[in-house]
């Protein structure tokens, strides 16, 4: 079920990739593996699969902990970070997906034992729910991590309302492309913020039509039938 889910989607990837004369190398599928146990984890690591997100720190560092054999394993945390669980999980992982505050940067700063890998989460769409900061506050933010040497911003982070139109859909990740390409242009040496993160199963394939390298798949992955 799995290794079929897995050709399906790498097939899509190709096909959405294809409509916009994309290389589909250019894309990363993140596996979420948070609804599943270490043993399906390790079934999608053995059928190739290197990168593996979950949003909460103790399941990552659980499924780590499980799959410390395969040393190929890429982790994201892909969840809001609590302050306080920062010296838990981030010398663990390989990539952050929700950099949303200066002052989790800073405690990122205060921790970290090497650079690490950040997405900074941008609410496109407003949602109260969401987590992220606001468009028109990423400069400033950009700007306040100009001295924090352990953190690289890689890139932006965003999610489309779940049941959004299939139009404000693509308007949210259009969105954030714009914004990513603005930081670019900077060409700052800790933001060169040359990724995009945003899809998941029910949208990766218009995000990557809007540009998305990083896409997040998790039930597509694991649905059944």
């Amino acid at each position: 079920m799995i290794a079929e889910n897995l050709h399906r989607i790498e097939q899509e990837i190709q096909e959405s990739c294809a409509l916009v004369s994309r290389n589909p190398k250019e894309i990363t599928m993140v596996a979420v593996t948070k609804s599943v146990d270490s043993t399906t984890a390790r079934e999608l690591v053995e059928l190739g699969m290197t990168d593996l997100a979950e949003n909460r720190v103790d399941k990552l560092l659980d499924k780590k902990q499980s799959l410390s054999n395969y040393q190929q394993i890429k982790w994201h945390l892909i969840g809001n970070l609590q302050r306080r669980k920062v010296k838990l999980i981030i010398n663990e992982i390989d990539y952050f997906h929700a950099l949303d505050s200066l002052r989790l940067a800073q405690e990122i700063q205060k921790r970290a034992e090497h650079q690490i890998k950040c997405f900074i989460e941008v609410n496109v769409s407003g949602e109260e729910s969401k987590h992220g900061i606001k468009p028109d506050e990423l400069q400033t933010f950009i700007d306040e991590l100009a001295g924090l040497e352990k953190i690289q911003v890689i890139g932006l982070m965003t999610m489309a309302p779940y049941d959004a139109s299939q139009s404000e859909i693509r308007n949210v990740f259009s969105t954030l492309r714009q914004l990513q390409e603005s930081v670019k242009k900077q060409n700052l040496q800790y933001a060169p913020c040359t990724e995009l993160s945003m899809g998941m199963s029910q949208d990766f394939k218009t995000a990557i039509e809007e540009g998305a390298t990083f896409v997040r798949i998790g039930t597509a992955l694991f649905k059944k039938g």
